[in-house]
């Protein structure tokens, strides 16, 4: 067997959700991750929890369950409601303590209340809600509503009218509601950084357009702008690599909420805009607002890349001029230089046949005056062929040696 056979295949049942009959309330808290700062929370809720991801616990006597994300920790516990109970009770104190200390990676906190049909009395104004969203779910078996407004404890309040889920059903639902929020939040995590790579990429593009200017002149300093550029890549670059990781995160947890809402399977109820419908309508515009942000740091990458191409082929382009006429300027000096050999050539075959000619006529002399007797005319037809061997092999090892 694979030894990772059982580890995959067991995949099908993590994280599973919390099931219960109506009525409750359930409490859902989502901190986000910070150097391990929510190991403690995790070690109070479960001591065999080192390496697992996510688990089902009792905490004060009520089922909490946890979840390890890769950048956040939910926290899920279901209250079952006490008869003539208040409609939204304050977080319990067993969960409030848990958290304590960590209040300040609270991006997320939501309660759901779940109310029976019967207990359902057929006006959102008594449970505090002001101009609600409402929509019909699980074909008609269940009815959400929500204003999507926060507390002044910062809690967003849903409220969920059972009318035929059994406690399978009704705790997916809820667990679809309860991550349509969190994913939400998480998504719209993006929100600040894009704006401020928004502010980033106007100054960029601004030096990118005077480079570009600066490009088009022939005068202007190739070197310095390629400096420019290079400088310029390189904080985009630093910028992209300091926000990939967000903007992908962004566009996962953004898939993630329009599959739940797609899950719901909503239908109108009659006067109310769908729950659905108000999300999307709201939060589409913060992913397409981080999509082109992104697409448009991309795109400023690429144009810094493509100017810093052309910038190099006009450098190729200069440094092949200024070989070529450095060639030229050799070609000239070569032919020059072989003009000036052939003239001292020239001259030293005229020195060569004058000391020759001197030599001979001494030798020419010297003969006479030992008694010789060699009129002129002879000495000159005797020296000739002398004179000319001589200097024919000395012209043709002066070519051998100018050939070699």
């Amino acid at each position: 067997m694979h030894p990772f056979r059982t580890a995959l295949h067991d995949e099908l049942h993590a994280r599973p959700s919390i099931y219960f009959n109506e009525p409750a309330h359930i409490y859902h808290l989502t901190l986000l991750e910070c150097s391990d700062a929510l190991d403690s929370i995790v070690e109070t809720l479960d001591d065999l929890a080192a390496d697992a991801l996510q688990g089902l616990v009792s905490l004060d006597g009520y089922a909490t369950k946890w979840e390890r994300h890769t950048e956040f920790l939910s926290l899920t516990m279901v209250v079952p409601k006490q008869a003539h109970a208040e409609f939204w009770p304050p977080l319990p104190e067993s969960l409030a303590a848990l958290i304590r200390g960590h209040e300040e990676l609270l991006i997320e906190c939501s309660q759901v209340l779940v109310e029976s049909a019967e207990e359902w009395g057929g006006s959102t104004g008594r449970y505090g809600f002001r101009d609600p969203c409402g929509s019909q779910v699980g074909a008609g078996d269940a009815v959400i509503w929500s204003d999507f407004r926060l507390t002044p404890d910062g809690v967003n309040r849903i409220l969920l009218v059972n009318h035929n889920l059994n406690a399978y059903r009704l705790g997916r639902m809820v667990r679809r509601l309860l991550e349509i929020e969190t994913y939400r939040m998480m998504a719209s995590l993006t929100l600040p950084v894009a704006k401020d790579v928004a502010r980033e990429l106007r100054n960029y593009e601004r030096k990118l357009t005077e480079l570009s200017d600066q490009n088009a002149h022939s005068s202007s300093d190739a070197r310095q702008i390629l400096k420019s550029i290079s400088d310029l890549s390189s904080r985009i670059v630093r910028l992209t690599a300091r926000t990939r990781q967000r903007f992908s995160a962004t566009e996962a947890y953004a898939q993630i909420v329009f599959e739940r809402i797609a899950e719901l399977r909503e239908s109108h109820v009659l006067g109310r805009q769908r729950l659905g419908v108000f999300i999307e309508r709201r939060f589409r515009p913060t992913v397409r607002y981080c999509s082109a942000t992104h697409q448009r740091m991309e795109r400023v990458k690429e144009s810094v890349a493509n100017l810093g191409e052309l910038l190099q082929t006009r450098v190729q382009v200069e440094v092949e001029e200024q070989n070529g006429a450095i060639l030229h300027s050799l070609n000239e000096r070569a032919t020059t230089q072989i003009k000036i050999q052939k003239a001292v050539e020239g001259l030293s075959i005229i020195a060569i046949s004058y000391y020759l000619l001197s030599l001979l006529k001494l030798l020419y002399e010297g003969a006479r005056s030992l008694g010789l007797d060699l009129s002129p005319r002879d000495a000159s037809l005797y020296a000739a062929p002398v004179v000319v061997l001589v200097l024919g092999t000395i012209i043709r090892r002066i070519r051998k040696a100018q050939r070699e």
